[in-house]
């Protein structure tokens, strides 16, 4: 990005070109009559434009006629009019275009959309500069190829003017401000972030917020780096348990069925009063079996 005062001896260039293309426009004085020949000696002296055609005569009286007619007029004529037109119109395009683009102005939105401003303003400065050559270069064309063609008269002989120079000059500092402008173009560096719409633009605090920036990324990298060791770490401590415990789950099949055998008769032993159905044994209901001796009576002893 190129510095403030470049952009400012830029917009100086184009200012000065959009105000010669627009006093060069106005001027009567395009084409002059030459002093060759019976000329020397007139108590007159013409002047053609593209508005008007003026009349100087020795006595200090000027005076001016008008072109109204657009169609009875030369197609070089026709064309310097509208380029020339054209021209001022584009070069203020351009003056309000770098207005916003300076990076010295508070207005025109983010570092990097000040940078763009910046390029379209000089795009139209050099638009405007290649109207004014076209313009210019015809009609000198015009009136040189006039002025060295013997069938003309010699009264009818003219030479460039001063609004010629003019134009010329104008178109110089127009291609000079748009290519210092177009120099401002951002680079490939993501400063969309920065803040540069603030009133000071001082560079040292722009490096101060890149230092911020830059440090913030570096402590949030370093979190997620201690983030992911501590996950790995406690993925590998899950994966050791879960191998404890698959080590210690597998058992003999002798062992388990030794147990199941055991747990059986201990159950049997545990739990004497549940008898099987065959084993039943039925009393009278008017005797009581005894206390002591199991009751060994069937049914046939009561029958």
């Amino acid at each position: 990005m190129m510095s403030s005062a470049l952009q400012i001896l830029a917009f100086a260039l184009a200012l000065l070109g959009v105000l010669g293309t627009t006093v060069a426009t106005l001027l009567p004085n395009w084409k002059v009559s030459a002093d060759v020949g019976s000329n020397i000696m007139t108590a007159i002296s013409q002047m053609h434009g593209l508005w008007m055609d003026c009349t100087w005569y020795t006595t200090g009286v000027f005076s001016c006629t008008l072109k109204y007619s657009v169609l009875a007029l030369p197609a070089y004529l026709q064309t310097a009019r509208t380029t020339m037109v054209l021209s001022c119109m584009m070069g203020s395009l351009g003056l309000c275009l770098a207005s916003l683009g300076l990076r010295c102005t508070r207005w025109g939105g983010s570092h990097r959309a000040k940078g763009h401003t910046a390029v379209a303003a000089g795009g139209c400065f050099i638009l405007a500069s290649v109207l004014c050559l076209v313009a210019a270069s015809w009609y000198t064309d015009e009136v040189i190829t006039s002025f060295l063609d013997v069938n003309v008269p010699e009264s009818n002989k003219y030479e460039p003017g001063c609004a010629i120079y003019v134009t010329f000059i104008s178109a110089g500092f127009l291609l000079a401000g748009g290519f210092i402008l177009c120099l401002s173009c951002p680079g490939k560096r993501d400063l969309g972030t920065l803040d540069l719409t603030s009133p000071s633009g001082d560079p040292g605090k722009l490096l101060e917020q890149l230092r911020r920036e830059r440090l913030q990324r570096e402590l949030l990298e370093q979190e997620r780096e201690q983030q992911r060791k501590k996950d790995s770490e406690a993925a590998k401590q899950r994966e050791e348990l879960n191998g404890d415990k698959a080590s210690q789950t597998p058992q003999p099949a002798a062992a388990s069925s030794h147990r199941n055998a055991q747990e059986e008769s201990t159950s049997e032993d545990d739990s004497p009063h549940l008898e099987r159905p065959e084993q039943r044994k039925y009393y009278s209901p008017s005797k009581l079996p005894p206390k002591d001796v199991k009751a060994g009576y069937t049914l046939k002893h009561y029958v």
